[in-house]
């Protein structure tokens, strides 16, 4: 059931920005809160790139008809992919007037029985959570029957926005998960990768820089992830905060409870990229893998700099506006400075108070109703480009600017120093592409006499 305290706990966490201002809590519910995704979709999102588990949600068929593998998270795993099919107990009136947890054990023995998975993985919603099925009860048994984890995560859409949800979902790994298994031997630079979900395969980009430098990834949370591999996440030497701040309080936890120290960076970006992997070096203070990490940082910038020659020249002082979410808000407004952009604006609207503190060191403008002010800046600035996701690309077209969707729908990866060469050039082709001029127009049939 859901756990009132917790909730509150995360909504009040202590290693956020908003505690050390007196501000106001992180995600507190309020009307209209879950328009942009509730918490079960920010449970889902934070741990469906878990590939060799079953997702399986105890719900209305409704719950995941819309959100079902939203994001390309590809995985490496050569088993099958459980993530590609949504998986539900299907929970109807009569479940609700008699129970669900019927339905909830016997859609247990038909995936242990025909998928063979590893474990999986049991999502609350909001409507069984509101009749009350013990799902901890029912989980409990199966696990203990079939000798593979099932992990609950209370995680009903009503209790808040997705960053509540993306933490809950953290909360059940930490206690139902890690610290499980004990690996062979603990590597001296093992580090875990917490809040990277590997959209369009953004961790491959930096993953073989750092196992090149010497640093290993013990286990990720959850960009190709696997279970084994976060049952032994308790063994990393250091936490790694990939952008996503609403898993800090996994993290600090974890340092409570382990002695895991963790650092928070971006991959979007030169500055960044070198940034993020000289704060990890310099987290283990070891010298010949600092030494490394220098020799290994120059020799890609090199490399980088030469691929961005063509780019720059076609994107020196054109003017952008981004609207996005959360950590890209500033995040990708660093890559697109790298590259000769102008920044004139972002969204923050969906950004937690710590992400809206950082944004506002790249960029001066923050917008935070992209309703209204976003089409206003366009015209004001005499923006180029605007980069945001799908649903702003009814007002490139309207105000003629050039567009390129950089949110969980874009097509190819934006991270380290070769995703910021394909940012180059997806931003070099939006500016090149006449049709965001043309299609503004009127048509030609209706000025014909």
């Amino acid at each position: 059931m859901v756990n009132k305290k917790l909730i509150r706990e995360l909504l009040n966490e202590t290693d956020c920005s908003h505690n050390k201002t007196k501000k106001s809590s992180c995600d507190k519910p309020k009307p209209g809160a879950t328009s942009g995704g509730c918490a079960f979709e920010g449970s889902q999102i934070a741990l469906f790139p878990f590939a060799d588990v079953v997702h399986l949600v105890h719900s209305p068929a409704t719950c995941i008809g819309a959100s079902w593998e939203t994001r390309a998270t590809p995985t490496s795993y050569t088993g099958e992919n459980n993530t590609v099919t949504g998986y539900c107990t299907d929970v109807t009136t009569n479940d609700i007037i008699f129970g669900g947890h019927t339905k909830l054990e016997a859609s247990i023995e038909y995936l242990v029985e025909h998928k063979k998975p590893k474990g999986i993985f049991v999502y609350e919603t909001c409507v069984t959570a509101m009749i009350g099925d013990d799902m901890d009860n029912v989980c409990s048994r199966m696990q203990e029957k079939h000798g593979i984890p099932i992990v609950v995560i209370h995680s009903p859409g009503f209790v808040g926005g997705k960053n509540l949800g993306s933490r809950l979902g953290a909360e059940s790994v930490l206690h139902q998960l890690i610290g499980t298994k004990e690996p062979k031997e603990i590597h001296p630079f093992g580090i875990n990768l917490i809040g990277e979900y590997n959209v369009t395969g953004d961790m491959w980009q930096y993953v073989p820089l750092l196992e090149k430098i010497g640093i290993k990834v013990v286990s990720t949370l959850a960009g190709d992830g696997r279970l084994e591999n976060i049952q032994m996440a308790h063994t990393a030497k250091l936490n790694v905060i990939v952008c996503a701040k609403s898993l800090i309080s996994l993290t600090r936890k974890m340092q409570e409870k382990y002695s895991i120290p963790y650092i928070s960076i971006s991959f979007y970006g030169k500055r960044d990229t070198t940034n993020a992997i000289m704060s990890i070096v310099n987290a283990f203070g070891d010298e010949a893998l600092i030494q490394k990490a220098k020799e290994v940082i120059q020799e890609e910038e090199a490399k980088l700099e030469e691929a961005l020659v063509p780019y720059k020249k076609v994107l020196q002082g054109k003017k952008a506006i981004l609207n996005t979410g959360g950590n890209k808000s500033w995040s990708i407004a660093s890559a697109l400075q790298d590259i000769g952009i102008d920044v004139i604006a972002t969204s923050v609207k969906k950004a937690t108070l710590e992400d809206k503190e950082i944004a506002a060191q790249y960029v001066k403008i923050l917008i935070t109703d992209p309703g209204t002010e976003q089409a206003k800046l366009i015209d004001e600035h005499n923006v180029d480009i605007l980069l945001a996701g799908g649903r702003s690309l009814y007002t490139a077209i309207k105000k003629k600017v050039a567009f390129v969707d950089v949110n969980q729908e874009k097509k190819v990866s934006y991270g380290a120093y070769n995703g910021l060469v394909n940012l180059a050039k997806d931003v070099c082709n939006a500016v090149n592409n006449k049709v965001f001029k043309i299609v503004g127009r009127e048509a030609p049939w209706n000025n014909m006499e």
